[in-house]
């Protein structure tokens, strides 16, 4: 009988099999198997399973001319060139040769396989490469280099002189791919060497925005670093270019707020709160909310002051997770004063409604903590808890037993009707906690109460045996009280509650019974009771201190992990202090070129030049962003009449809107206001009066300006919460002789701000924005405004929006947000033939749909 064949069972048998099949085609002589192994070989690593025994197959393949197939051999390299250091030394000559290769990913590949081979003998070929590589003609090689310089540094440390020699020289790059990893590097090697940041610190500064995420990151934390060592304390008086220089790093950090990446958000909002800058408007991840939220509610012990104008930023959503809602209660509660108390306790009444019981829990004491920090409200808060002990819900009034206990420490001779109300709880109650706390209190107070308190007793003595442990502790402590101060109708019973516990089956209680039975029952002995019985149990306790729990928790670094968990974790460094002598500003002295970049679609003229980078003493500082040294408005941006000179009797004024972020205030859109003192006579004392406004329109005034020379000029900036409407903002202009009448109105494309989004988000936005809530207008495009750059300038031109990536060459996409309600503006051009278009734009504002579809069609049909 022929013998019946099995499958073989040998553990990893069906693995060797399939990895010979593999090693089979990367010996072929065609690439395309080659090509198909490498593809397998990958996506068995990105599954995480183990492809090392085909290192020998692979490294073969180094050298091959197909630029797939070494694309992916070298991605298999890096992955396993440490765990099989000896062969790949044996082709460190063709790494050497790849780094000659003609092709910038062949040389990053080889550059990255070179410095992943960790061993001490090849030291002098990686820094030799490494020095290469910083000066190669690829922006993406000499990101690689910066990546390799911390790799070499862990493996000979004694290199670290010349590798501060290439960080340098990559610190002065002025491409946004390398300033991320340069930094990284930087803070790996020597972050000591802060004297390497000076000259490229506004450099970095306004290639922030343009950085990719995870650089940004890395370039924040270095800035914020810098800002403590090299500035002065921005609280306490500092000088008017120290504002400038600092408020740059404000600046051009605001637009990365809005990023979709939580590491980023929360990166920024750390360096916001470390740096004590305050109104930061972000909406995140409820992971970064968590994180924000314990730094808000730290900062609000001291800092109280600068949160208290948000009050209702902190209103507790129905939405919002739990860890998130007692967080927020957190912060109502530490801003609670005299003036806001009021609203907040109504507020927190709202909350005792919800179904979360966590979330009530946390209320009820938070009541207890502003009753005991405010006293005026004290007896308010007490009555109200009083009215919770008849509420349904037996967690709601078994915490408010709790809280009001301990109010009632505070001033029990007041409360006597209070402690007999919660006496007869003790009959429904059945949550230990709150039945253990009405028993503390009557028995440290039951000298109000000598009529109710032995009935206490009678009846916890009757349910002793079944009581929680918690419980029969304080009957117990009730039972010695009342046989120290009322041992005529307690001394029966408080024996037989003794008995009771000498033999239950918890030690803790049985000990305590013994030693209370030692002090209080007279022996033959001594005949009477232990001299320290009273002292001991009927001393005066102190009323106990309701705290923030985040009181202590400033002396770690914001945001860091130590701070998250109130524990000093590994690694964990601490921010240096402001220095009390200002630095030599002059060291960040670099010239700076003017220039015009873009960012999505909207050019604007460089954040360098536009804060004067040329040198701070070039330029008179003023607070916040507005300045007294003439800066010339981009073409980009329209101009408009404020006062004419022969109205304005020489002096006249032009007004433009900067599409700039208003520091101050982040729900402001910034007017740049332009003036020219066409007189002979010197004009003094310019300055704003008698501000007019709609309902709800706010105005933050342009500082000052003392003296405005014949044939001189000047530039101020000023914000304005137009309320996301074009209504006039009405003042008057005055001088130290005349005053003028003027008005400011936005076109409605102004009142906006870019938002930076990707096609899917754009397509997913779109669709809910349907309806009314979609406006659609057909048009003929202009000759001369039938390509896609055409139409990218007269759209952005029209109104403040960003560009969005759409993968047809037949429609342009734009996306913004309304500066004060952050309501989204989504706009679409798509083109037909014979330059028919058709504009749709998605507005969740209506009226601002409107307006802004004519302003576009007239911009695209001029």
């Amino acid at each position: 009988m022929k013998e019946e064949t099995r499958p073989c069972v040998i553990p990893g048998c069906f693995s060797a099999r399939r990895h010979d099949d593999l090693k089979e085609m990367l010996d072929s002589n065609k690439d395309s198997l080659k090509l198909e192994a490498m593809k397998r070989i990958v996506a068995m690593i990105a599954r995480g399973k183990n492809a090392s025994d085909l290192f020998p197959a692979v490294v073969k393949n180094v050298a091959c001319k197909n630029i797939e197939v070494k694309k992916l051999v070298y991605v298999y390299l890096v992955r396993y060139a440490e765990e099989q250091q000896d062969l790949a030394l044996l082709s460190i000559s063709t790494f050497q040769r790849g780094l000659k290769d003609p092709n910038q990913l062949i040389r990053a590949s080889a550059l990255r396989v070179l410095s992943s081979i960790r061993v001490t003998i090849i030291v002098p070929i990686m820094m030799l490469a490494i020095k290469e590589a910083a000066s190669d003609m690829s922006p993406y090689v000499r990101k690689t280099a910066a990546h390799a310089i911390p790799k070499l540094y862990s493996l000979d440390p004694e290199q670290k002189d010349q590798l501060i020699e290439v960080i340098e020289k990559l610190l002065a790059d002025k491409t946004t791919l390398v300033a991320g990893s340069v930094v990284m590097a930087f803070e790996e090697v020597c972050p000591e060497r802060i004297d390497l940041i000076h000259k490229n610190y506004r450099k970095l500064c306004n290639l922030l925005i343009d950085v990719e995420e995870w650089g940004q990151v890395v370039i924040i934390n270095m800035l914020t670093r810098y800002a403590r060592t090299q500035f002065l304390n921005p609280n306490i008086n500092v000088s008017r270019v120290q504002n400038w220089v600092y408020s740059l790093f404000r600046a051009v950090s605001l637009p990365i707020e809005q990023s979709h990446d939580a590491a980023l958000i929360y990166t920024a909002i750390r360096k916001i709160l470390i740096c004590c800058l305050t109104h930061v408007h972000v909406s995140c991840f409820s992971e970064v909310q968590y994180v924000v939220l314990q730094n808000v509610a730290t900062m609000t012990i001291k800092r109280r002051g600068m949160f208290e104008p948000y009050l209702k930023s902190f209103y507790i959503r129905s939405t919002d997770p739990t860890q998130i809602k007692i967080l927020k209660l957190e912060v109502l509660t530490n801003l609670a004063n005299e003036t806001n108390i009021s609203t907040i306790l109504r507020e927190f009444q709202t909350y005792i409604k919800s179904m979360d019981k966590d979330f009530v829990a946390a209320t009820i004491q938070a009541i207890g903590r502003c009753a005991t920090n405010i006293g005026e409200v004290r007896d308010t808060c007490l009555n109200g808890l009083v009215q919770l002990l008849s509420n349904r819900d037996e967690l709601v009034v078994a915490e408010s037993v709790v809280v009001i206990k301990k109010l009632l420490q505070m001033q029990p001779e007041k409360h006597s009707d209070i402690i007999k109300h919660m006496a007869k709880l003790t009959d429904n109650i059945q949550v230990p906690m709150a039945r253990a706390s009405i028993l503390w209190l009557i028995g440290e107070y039951c000298e109000h109460v000598p009529k109710i308190a032995p009935d206490v007793l009678r009846k916890m003595a009757k349910s002793f045996t079944n009581e929680e442990d918690i419980v029969k502790l304080q009957i117990i402590n009730l039972a010695a009280k009342l046989y120290l101060t009322n041992s005529k109708q307690t001394k029966l019973l408080t024996q037989y509650v003794l008995n009771l516990a000498k033999y239950d089956q918890n030690y803790d209680i049985r000990d305590r019974a013994r030693f209370i039975r030692q002090l209080i029952v007279p022996t033959e002995k001594s005949g009477a009771l232990s001299k320290y019985a009273k002292k001991l149990f009927l001393a005066l306790k102190p009323a106990p201190v309701l705290e923030s729990p985040f009181k202590d928790r400033d002396h770690f670094q914001l945001g860091s992990l130590s701070h998250l968990l109130n524990a000093k974790a590994g690694g964990y460094q601490e921010l240096p202090d402001w220095p009390e002598a200002a630095p030599d500003p002059s060291v960040r002295n670099v010239e700076v070129k003017e220039s015009v970049r873009a960012v999505g679609t909207v050019t604007y003229r460089d954040t360098g030049a536009l804060w004067g980078l040329q040198g701070p003493q070039k330029m008179e500082g003023s607070e916040g962003c507005s300045f007294r040294r003439t800066i010339a408005p981009s073409s980009a941006l329209k101009s408009y009449e404020l006062l004419h000179r022969i109205t304005g009797e020489g002096l006249s004024v032009e007004y433009c809107f900067s599409r700039q972020p208003f520091i101050p205030d982040a729900n402001m859109v910034a007017v740049q206001v332009h003036f020219t003192n066409n007189s002979t006579s010197d004009t003094k004392s310019l300055h704003m009066e008698d501000v007019k406004l709609q309902s709800g329109m706010r105005v933050k005034e342009f500082p000052e300006i003392e003296l405005l020379p014949a044939g001189e000029t000047a530039t101020a900036v000023m914000g304005i919460d137009f309320c996301d409407s074009t209504q006039t903002a009405n003042f008057q202009l005055c001088t130290h002789t005349r005053k003028f009448f003027v008005s400011i109105q936005p076109p409605v494309g102004e009142l906006m701000r870019p938002f930076f989004m990707t096609e899917n988000e754009f397509k997913k936005e779109q669709g809910q924005l349907m309806g009314m809530n979609e406006i659609t207008e057909k048009l003929t495009l202009d000759v001369k405004c039938r390509n896609e750059h055409a139409i990218v300038q007269k759209v952005t031109t029209a109104a403040n929006l960003s560009r969005v990536p759409c993968g047809s060459d037949k429609e342009c996409r734009f996306a913004g947000r309304t500066v004060t309600s952050s309501s989204l503006v989504l706009v679409t051009v798509a083109t037909k033939d014979q330059g028919a278009a058709q504009l749709t734009v998605n507005c969740e504002k209506m009226v601002i749909g409107t307006m802004l579809v004519k302003d576009i069609l007239l911009a695209l049909t001029q």
